[in-house]
């Protein structure tokens, strides 16, 4: 019996059931919207594991092809490699190496698994003997001279086979600079992922431990975004998507859901959320301690980046997200 004034409209209708609520689920996590972060250096038979992030490991080629692989079978469509140089100097020679880590990997991971979407990360701080995504002079980053570097190194990665590259850098142009380049080598087909808004976050501790990428002097405030600043990453995805981005990306991913939910708001672009280091280190860590749930917990930080409006994720939990939404 309905009492008086009992309200006519009872939304716990649609959550009696999980088939209900399935049902009438307004965002979903797909598989294919995942990309696997994997870090690549010489070696054979190599997977070094690193201790700030469980899980994760620096891996030669062919132990890069084997994650891969797994992954790839699990439905996860992409990965997003990062290289290690075993040499650094101050043009970061190893970057744009035809013969560089990167480079001996795509190509690799091409001719093995051809139907594998391979994007590399472009960027000069994990080859540059000072740590900076930039030239160096007189302690300082320079901006322009940094742009013939990172365009030589996104077409050597599409030489190698690249279906997309991703710069990371942050210097300004760098986007028309690499379109510019692939271009002109031919690569006109190739897509830019670009990381249009990417803070100077202390969520990415861990990952300069597992890339050895951190600066010998200063920090990166000068190219990496303060986090303080909302209207200003709206700027950068703008200058991005006008110099011929094809995606563009927030990162880190959960503490800035807001600039992630007003990036695909007001461009429509198709927008990734990078899930970064820190993020994963921090669901890691608290689960080993049995503090909290790791499967449930990283499934919903994920969803509520697909709910802000990312159509790509990238995390370094793709395969275990894999095989978690094939038992759920």
């Amino acid at each position: 019996m309905t009492l008086p004034g009992y309200p006519v409209s009872r939304p716990r209708r649609l959550r009696q059931s999980p088939a209900l609520r399935r049902l009438v689920a307004e965002t979903q996590l797909s598989v294919s919207q995942m990309v696997l972060p994997l870090f690549v250096r010489q070696g054979k038979k190599l997977r070094h594991p690193v201790a700030a992030m469980p899980g994760v490991f620096q891996m030669s080629p062919d132990e890069i092809l084997r994650e891969a692989t797994a992954a790839y079978a699990l439905g996860v469509p992409a990965v997003l490699l990062f290289g290690i140089p075993d040499k650094k100097d101050a043009q970061a020679s190893g970057a744009y190496a035809a013969k560089g880590i990167v480079q001996q990997t795509v190509r690799l991971l091409k001719k093995e698994l051809p139907e594998l979407l391979v994007i590399t990360d472009v960027c000069l701080c994990e080859y540059m003997a000072h740590g900076h995504c930039g030239v160096v002079q007189g302690g300082k980053i320079l901006n322009d001279p940094s742009l013939a570097l990172l365009a030589r190194t996104a077409a050597s990665h599409a030489e190698a086979g690249a279906d997309m590259v991703a710069p990371s850098d942050m210097m300004d142009g760098r986007v028309r600079a690499i379109r510019a380049a692939l271009d002109e080598k031919g690569f006109t087909e190739t897509p830019i992922m670009s990381y249009a808004a990417k803070f100077a976050s202390a969520f990415y501790g861990p990952f300069r431990e597992v890339a050895e990428s951190t600066p010998q002097f200063g920090d990166r405030h000068s190219y990496q975004m303060d986090a303080a600043n909302a209207n200003e990453a709206l700027r950068e995805v703008a200058l991005d998507i006008q110099e011929g981005a094809d995606i563009v990306m927030v990162k880190p991913a959960l503490a800035y859901l807001d600039i992630l939910h007003r990036v695909k708001t007001e461009f429509g672009y198709p927008t990734a959320a990078y899930a970064v280091s820190g993020e994963y280190s921090m669901i890691k860590a608290a689960a080993a301690q049995g503090w909290i749930d790791e499967r449930a917990v990283t499934l919903e930080s994920l969803l509520a980046m697909r709910r802000a409006g990312a159509d790509i994720l990238i995390t370094y939990s793709a395969a275990d997200v894999a095989r978690w939404l094939k038992e759920k």
